[in-house]
């Protein structure tokens, strides 16, 4: 009893606490009984006219007490929506899917970024430019899904700025 109410307490006072926080440009958030998921800086590169597919990546916070897990998703400029790792072997980088998605730990995040953890939009459907935003909806096992917009960036970009106060804030 004492630590139900501990627990309920301490995810209370860390919804009030996320609250707080300056208004994000982008909401994207969902709450099961024991998840919480939120997406914050979601972007994505431009990509070249006939490519085919281009990445997206984000953190993915989950301040919940059960672990979820990225499945997938879909958007409308592309066939399908993929989750992806990057590996080396023998000195070559290797892009492969992940076939039972990605976790994100209770109470911890994911960053998906290049060279790592990453969603992939194949078959697109127009090239992505620089400027532009894209819808995507994202998969979770416990959370469902959970929409949010990408930011397309330049072709070289690295990751958007990642300051304190603009992260996204959990909903419920």
């Amino acid at each position: 009893m004492i630590r139900t109410t501990l627990v309920a307490a301490l995810l209370g006072t860390t919804i009030a606490l996320a609250a707080c926080n300056q208004a994000p440009e982008n909401p994207a958030a969902t709450k099961s009984a024991a998840t919480i998921v939120a997406i914050a800086h979601p972007w994505s590169r431009e990509t070249a006219e006939g490519q085919n597919a281009g990445g997206a990546f984000m953190t993915i916070a989950n301040t919940g007490t059960a672990a979820d897990r990225l499945t997938g998703g879909s958007s409308p400029v592309a066939g399908r929506v993929e989750i992806h790792t990057v590996t080396m072997e023998n000195d070559v980088m290797r892009m492969r899917q992940l076939e039972d998605g990605l976790e994100v730990p209770a109470g911890g995040e994911v960053t998906l970024k290049p060279g790592s953890f990453h969603v992939m939009l194949m078959d697109l459907k127009q090239p992505l430019k620089a400027g532009d935003k894209v819808p995507l909806t994202l998969t979770f096992k416990g959370a469902g899904p959970i929409e949010t917009e990408l930011e397309v960036r330049p072709a070289g970009a690295i990751a958007p700025s990642m300051g304190h106060g603009g992260a996204e804030k959990p909903h419920g």
